[in-house]
């Protein structure tokens, strides 16, 4: 099993909307993925509620059956039709995948 976990820091304007309504779009599209992306387990968005100086203000939780499927999603046209929101509406991204 992959897991592949996403932390971003929000614009407070982008897409032509505020970071909340940013973080809620972020989170229904990529959620959204599950059933869609062959080998996505699971994919959870999840917001900061301590809003402390080193807290990110979203971040993706996701499985994945295989490396393989892992792979295979970040090509997939549905993954790829979210990138461009969530890029906009980020001004950093940290990440990491690994296998369990």
């Amino acid at each position: 099993m992959v897991k592949h976990i996403v932390i971003w820091k929000l614009k407070d304007r982008a897409n032509g909307q505020g970071r909340d309504a940013n973080a809620a779009a972020i989170k229904e599209k990529l959620e959204a993925l599950v059933g869609v992306v062959p080998g996505l387990l699971k994919a959870e968005v999840g917001f900061d509620f301590r809003g402390s100086g080193e807290s990110a203000d979203a971040g993706l939780y996701s499985e994945f059956e295989s490396r393989e499927a892992f792979e295979a999603f970040l090509t997939h046209p549905a993954h790829k039709a979210v990138q461009p929101f969530v890029k906009e509406a980020r001004s950093e991204r940290m990440m990491i995948d690994y296998e369990v």
